[in-house]
């Protein structure tokens, strides 16, 4: 029914792969990492609240029901017994059994990078980003790269962002196999587009990898999510996700 309505554009998605001013939720995820970390996040919110609720109905029976004014006399047990203590004990125990499973879980089908169609270098420096197409050349023969700086505010167009454009973006096809490997040439940075479920640190000397496929077309925005120095929240990050056709013209393009 829902895609019937999309086809009569009863209803069309809104997308929201970039921050907004006063955001408390979560961006529109592209990625099966992303929603894995958002279901997570929703499992463990769901034991939080029972915690919350259950300690504080604990608190508050025992703050009304055995004040000084209504129980002068004190029971022993009320000071020290051998069950209550076991019960909340045992009970966070259980609660951090079934949290860490499928924490690890996610934690390690994120960092598997099986057989990748594609890998692309990301090279932070102070203050932009460098990439790398390794596995295409151009007519030199030379890999395809690329700097990508930020595009000032003068100089943006309409429904560009601020502090958030580029004038060179990652371009990347949807439903590929996609690796990064990511490196820093001065300070440590960090390579993070939420919408994406990406955030790995570039460490100058270390190659840190990680992958993402991307599930739909759009444009992706992130920023270093290290501090390195002045000028960090200045250095933001542009992945564009088109069709394989149009990913092709784009390498014909830069070769």
């Amino acid at each position: 029914m829902l895609n019937m309505l999309k086809s009569l554009n009863i209803i069309s998605p809104v997308w929201n792969d970039a921050p907004e001013p006063w955001q408390w939720a979560f961006q529109d995820g592209a990625s099966p990492s992303y929603e894995g970390i958002v279901e997570l996040h929703d499992q463990i919110m769901f034991y939080l609240v029972v915690i919350l609720f259950g300690v504080s109905w604990v608190l508050t029976s025992i703050i009304v029901n055995f004040g000084s004014n209504k129980n002068q006399i004190v029971y022993k047990y009320h000071n020290h017994g051998t069950l209550i203590e076991l019960i909340w004990t045992i009970t966070p125990a259980f609660v951090l059994i079934a949290i860490a499973f499928p924490s690890f879980k996610l934690l390690y089908l994120m960092d598997e990078v099986i057989d990748p169609a594609m890998t692309i270098k990301a090279l932070g420096h102070q203050w932009y980003w460098s990439y790398e197409y390794s596995d295409f050349v151009n007519e030199d023969g030379e890999s395809i790269e690329f700097d990508s700086y930020l595009v000032p505010t003068d100089d943006l167009e309409e429904g560009q962002l601020r502090l958030l454009e580029v004038d060179n973006r990652v371009v990347v096809p949807v439903g590929t196999h996609i690796r990064f490997i990511v490196t820093g040439a001065d300070v440590i940075h960090s390579f993070a587009v939420p919408s994406l479920g990406l955030k790995i640190d570039a460490i100058p000397g270390r190659l840190n990898q990680t992958s993402v496929l991307v599930e739909r077309e759009g444009v992706y925005y992130g920023q270093c999510s290290e501090i390195c120095g002045v000028h960090h929240g200045f250095m933001p990050i542009a992945v564009e996700a088109v069709s394989l056709e149009k990913y092709l013209a784009w390498l014909n393009e830069q070769a």
